[in-house]
């Protein structure tokens, strides 16, 4: 069976930014049908009626790996609360599930059900750094893990790229996706 990706953007990005193009690549090298799509509302338009254009734009299947950074992370949650098939794999990259910094946060809901997200999915990683500048950090990992188990691996690398943060590969994750 042909295997996916599905790569989330964060808040205010875009899929040309830092990492996902070099992921985006280093997966389609290896076999995967991979979709990085733009989605300037990420974390702008409220979460209960921006879930159900993500859904609506996307086929999820036993074949989807779902990786999304920032924002595109805090998405991954609803999406996997939502879906109605387990994924293999879901990499939570700078993830948060609560507010990390004063910021509105229309991505989350107020509540999450953990049994259907942790239902959805096979191996779950949440990778986070101790110096986040924007709180998406191991603490917010640390939550999420708590609740879903999975694997936390922990960095000292701020936000995993950003505007004046350029990272431009990501080895881990291309090591980490099966």
């Amino acid at each position: 069976m042909p295997r996916n990706a599905i790569i989330f953007h964060g808040t205010g990005a875009n899929p040309d930014v830092v990492w996902l193009p070099w992921l985006g690549r280093r997966l389609t090298e290896r076999g995967y049908a991979v979709q990085i799509p733009h989605y300037p509302d990420i974390n702008v338009e409220p979460i209960a009626t921006f879930l159900p254009k993500v859904l609506a734009n996307h086929r999820f299947d036993e074949h989807t790996v779902l990786v999304g950074h920032s924002g595109g992370a805090a998405l991954l949650l609803a999406l996997l609360e939502h879906i109605d098939v387990t994924v293999p794999q879901a990499i939570l990259v700078a993830g948060y599930c609560t507010r990390p910094n004063t910021s509105d946060e229309p991505v989350l809901q107020e509540q999450y059900d953990w049994a259907a997200i942790k239902a959805h999915v096979r191996d779950l990683y949440f990778v986070n750094s101790r110096v986040d500048p924007y709180g998406c950090d191991e603490q917010q990992g640390r939550a999420m893990f708590e609740r879903l188990g999975g694997t936390q691996i922990v960095r000292d690398d701020g936000h995993f790229g950003d505007y004046d943060q350029p990272y431009d590969t990501f080895e881990l994750l291309d090591k980490l996706i099966d």
